[in-house]
């Protein structure tokens, strides 16, 4: 069986163990690293190469948009950011799209919506997988 691999980057250790135990209820994810921090988060990505990051916004250091475009031109991959602000439509969800977010969740809403998180995890890692699948347009025919 193929899992999914996830790395969480939280500053909460509430939140980091909240994350672990819903991870731990599907037995298609696996949790690969925990941060907490963006240098624990960069050395977690080299070491693990998780198919997915979760991503807190508010981070002591580095933020978590700071974060998501480093990794974003670094090491490319599925970030879902998570934050208690993360409201439909706010400006902190439209900036994170904008820097290359693959989605967004409301943190608070965590535990209510379990299922919508794990599948939103599964949703960006398949999409990830299959990028290849997607056809390409030329630059070329974009201009035109």
């Amino acid at each position: 069986m193929r899992y999914t691999t996830i790395l969480v980057v939280d500053d909460s250790v509430t939140i980091r163990a909240m994350l672990e135990v819903l991870l731990e209820r599907d037995p298609s994810l696996r949790l690969v690293g925990i941060a907490s921090n963006a240098e624990e988060t960069f050395q977690l990505i080299k070491e693990t190469d998780p198919d997915v990051v979760t991503l807190d916004i508010a981070m002591p250091g580095m933020d978590g948009m700071a974060v998501l475009e480093r990794i974003m031109k670094k090491e490319p991959r599925p970030v879902i950011m998570l934050s208690s602000l993360m409201r439909e439509g706010s400006e902190l969800r439209v900036e994170a799209i904008d820097k290359g977010a693959a989605g967004c969740f409301n943190k608070s809403r965590m535990i209510a919506q379990a299922d919508e998180l794990l599948g939103m995890i599964k949703e960006v890692a398949y999409q990830r997988g299959h990028r290849a699948d997607i056809p390409r347009i030329p630059s070329s025919v974009l201009r035109a």
